[in-house]
């Protein structure tokens, strides 16, 4: 990746117009102070990108395909999917590498950050809270301002129920809330009632809800809609959860990985508005955030299409809510430039 040599400015420039281009690095709040926004203008900050170079990493999840999602995907790929789009700046998240190669992860992304050759200016790195060298581990990037937090994906076989609710787990989740890092929790929809009770036995540490409590657009969709695909959870028991999870402070959700769930050539915004305006309702303008979770969002769309979906979802909002979303909360919660 570190071989991809368009300079953040450049590709600052060439993802912005006029203006908005210098005022890139800027705040979100000096732009809407010095010129009136319209959606088309609205810069985008990714709190999910995904990158992986199966040259250097190894990523058990995706197995020995090399076609479709599992192939490298490096920066030069995410500028050219973001082309036009306005994304300026991009946090990394943590791709589930083979758990020896988690160091190795985490420094390889602190280089990309801090190399203007890239959009990705800082990251959340893997991590098994589950381990008591978990802390040791968080440790070592106590002081390294581009490591914003960690993740464990809460939804594999060896995740089961309860598991992030262990006293190690707990402890340690914790414990990055003490060193100012914070957690994202990726787990089945069924089972958001154990993020409700990890937010508040640690109070004190930042979680992030990634892609809508893994909503599913399918479980708003009529049967001739949606096809033989079956939803992965009950409506009325995600709404549920969410409301839950809004109600903790220390909770703010991310609006991202939805559209890789819904029916491939067969949903629209009609389809994604009940995930993402239930989400925007309950949480607030100011408790959350846009990722993109790209190269996993092209299981059903690209780039693209799921940025312009989400914006027809929330055009009725001010604009001043939809950049909080898109770029000015994002740039508040990770301490970005």
């Amino acid at each position: 990746m570190a071989d991809q040599k368009i300079s953040r400015r450049k590709f600052t420039k060439t993802t912005a117009t006029g203006v908005l281009a210098g005022l890139a690095l800027n705040s979100c709040k000096n732009l809407n102070e010095k010129k009136p926004m319209d959606q088309a203008s609205l810069l985008i900050v990714d709190t999910h990108q995904h990158l992986w170079d199966r040259t250097k990493f190894d990523l058990p999840w995706l197995g020995d395909k090399t076609d479709g999602i599992a192939k490298s995907h490096v920066t030069a790929d995410f500028i050219k999917e973001t082309e036009g789009l306005n994304v300026t700046r991009a946090i990394y998240m943590e791709v589930d590498v083979r758990e020896d190669q988690q160091e190795m992860e985490a420094e390889h992304v602190i280089a990309l950050s801090k190399d203007p050759a890239h959009p990705t200016v800082a990251a959340v790195v893997s991590g098994r809270p589950s381990k008591a060298s978990f802390k040791d581990f968080a440790n070592k990037y106590k002081d390294e301002p581009l490591i914003k937090g960690f993740r464990r994906v809460l939804q594999g076989p060896d995740t089961p129920k309860g598991h992030c609710l262990s006293e190690t787990f707990v402890s340690n989740v914790r414990h990055l809330g003490e060193i100012g890092k914070s957690f994202d929790i990726c787990m089945r929809p069924s089972e958001l009632d154990d993020a409700v009770k990890l937010a508040d036995l640690c109070k004190e540490t930042r979680l992030i809800l990634d892609h809508c409590g893994n909503g599913d657009p399918k479980a708003f969709m009529s049967e001739e809609r949606r096809g033989k695909a079956r939803p992965w959870h009950d409506a009325d028991h995600w709404r549920a959860g969410i409301d839950e999870l809004a109600a903790r402070d220390n909770v703010i959700c991310k609006i991202s990985g939805i559209v890789a769930r819904a029916p491939k050539d067969n949903w629209s915004a009609e389809d994604l508005a009940p995930l993402i305006d239930h989400c925007l309702d309950t949480f607030g303008p100011d408790r959350v955030i846009y990722g993109g979770d790209w190269p996993v969002c092209k299981l059903t769309a690209s780039y693209r299409d799921w940025v312009v979906a989400l914006k027809e979802v929330i055009s009725h909002r001010s604009l001043k809510d939809q950049q909080k979303l898109l770029s000015e909360n994002a740039v508040k919660f990770y301490g970005i430039a």
